[in-house]
């Protein structure tokens, strides 16, 4: 029986029960908002077109129809997250089975089981109306001087949004609130709070409200509108025919798989990575990748190493990028791994993508600009990690929300921030950068005496990354 709405009204009605837990079938479809629907558990519900989540008691399955993008193939991977963590308490396995992939795979052979064996799909005309329902299955709503009206349009585009007020965008399964640079912090708490009446008032306690600040915006939030304005930079071409984002990597000489290494750029002005593409991000776990929520795509562990692949609109076809990313405090088996899954994942795009690696604390401009806002952690949560600091008996200095953290500030504007976990101690301070300390639920800014304006705007503005409740006090050197 179809559900109606996206992701969060799309579940509203099943029933987690481990003894008894019913086989679901959905289908997914939709490159910047993604539609879901329950459909009958049945291999004539299945296409060429689609992608379609089973949920099993133990398993998820991920059947991606040949037909299906890359964008909407990572689209659907986010309703797979979201059911694992909200059905399954993340305790259940993840598997990916490709259209036409024949019994000889074992997860293709297990999913297959459920519908009494292999089969060939029909072929059929792709659904039509998909794009129309993309365009139309959302609600634009302006909060200004503590009213909400509506904004009538069509579509989105960036002009609709006005600098000094506070935008609602309501796409079903979550809320994006937006807000204006120069709105006052009274009137976000105002927008904050309307918000959650707002959901509370039509029964959708469980939708995702997510805050947007202007300047700010998340690439999922940049995706659900037609067209994004570039940010002012300096102009790339498409090197060695392998896309923006290598010749960019390549221009500030980090060592990209299959270019040769170049001499790093000289006194030019920062380049520009188009932010509208889309990020998966997975941590390696055992000999496993553990796939991340888009809440926690941009939270690394120094103690980690982390997969992502970045695809993007090309000249004339998306664009990947996969890389790795290493801890300082990772241990070694897990930079093995991370090495051996991003080449898998290389070799299956046919070796279309462009591979990288990244090492903390010696990452280029351009990875930053792709996570945007990059929060960097103490200690590790990956098994190895643990094992690791247990064999050799050193205190697990894992970050905690309950405990007292500090953070350095960095960035030389939104499209590249990053909040760094320090040592809590005097001498970690330095005039030329803005902190931010937590203990609990209470947080104090400190400013150096050498910081611009600008890096104290970062700051306030990355108090909602750090900690979204809190008591706030400011220092000042």
């Amino acid at each position: 029986m179809p559900q109606p709405g996206g992701v969060a009204s799309g579940f509203n009605h099943v029933e987690v029960n481990e003894q008894d837990y019913k086989t679901r079938l959905y289908v997914c479809h939709g490159k910047h908002v993604v539609h879901v629907k329950e459909v009958p558990f049945a291999r004539s519900s299945l296409n060429h077109d689609d992608i379609f989540i089973l949920d099993t008691k133990s398993k998820i399955f991920q059947f991606s129809g040949s037909n299906s993008s890359i964008q909407e193939r990572a689209k659907a991977l986010e309703v797979v997250q979201y059911i694992k963590d909200t059905f399954h308490e993340g305790k259940c396995e993840i598997a990916s089975v490709e259209d036409g992939r024949m019994m000889s795979d074992a997860e293709a052979g297990e999913f297959w089981g459920f519908f009494g064996g292999f089969a060939p799909l029909p072929r059929r005309a792709p659904a039509e109306g998909n794009e129309k329902q993309e365009e139309t299955a959302f609600k634009l709503l302006c909060f200004d001087q503590g009213k909400l009206e509506p904004v009538n349009c069509k579509s989105l585009a960036h002009e609709l949004l006005e600098t000094n007020k506070c935008y609602f965008l309501d796409y079903g399964a979550e809320l994006y609130v937006w807000m204006g640079r120069i709105t006052s912090l009274q009137e976000r708490k105002g927008a904050s709070e309307a918000a959650e009446k707002l959901l509370s008032d039509s029964s959708r306690t469980r939708t995702p409200m997510i805050k947007v600040i202007e300047g700010f915006e998340t690439v999922a939030f940049k995706s659900k509108f037609k067209e994004w304005p570039q940010t002012p930079g300096l102009k790339m071409s498409s090197e060695d025919g392998r896309g923006q984002v290598a010749a960019l990597l390549k221009r500030q000489g980090l060592n990209v798989k299959g270019l040769m290494k170049a001499a790093p750029a000289k006194e030019e002005p920062q380049s520009y990575i188009d932010c509208t593409g889309n990020l998966q991000v997975w941590r390696v776990n055992d000999k496993d990748k553990v796939p991340l929520s888009s809440s926690d795509q941009s939270k690394f562990y120094t103690g980690d190493c982390y997969i992502f692949q970045y695809t993007y609109p090309g000249d004339d076809k998306e664009e990947c990028l996969v890389g790795t990313w290493f801890g300082k405090k990772s241990i070694e088996d897990d930079k093995v791994i991370a090495v051996s899954l991003a080449s898998k994942m290389v070799e299956s795009a046919k070796f279309q993508a462009v591979q990288a690696r990244f090492y903390e604390g010696k990452e280029p401009i351009q990875f930053f600009v792709i996570f945007q806002s990059l929060q960097v952690f103490k200690g590790g949560i990956s098994s190895g990690y643990k094992r690791f600091i247990a064999e050799i008996g050193i205190d697990d200095e894992s970050y905690s929300e309950d405990g007292l953290a500090l953070f350095r500030i960095q960035g030389s504007g939104p499209e590249n921030m990053q909040t760094i976990q320090v040592e809590p101690v005097a001498s970690s301070l330095n005039s030329s950068y803005c902190y931010i300390l937590h203990d609990g639920n209470t947080v104090f800014t400190w400013a150096g005496n050498l910081t611009t304006a600008l890096d104290q705007e970062l700051m306030e503005r990355l108090l909602d990354v750090i900690k979204f409740t809190w008591i706030l006090h400011k220092c000042a050197l």
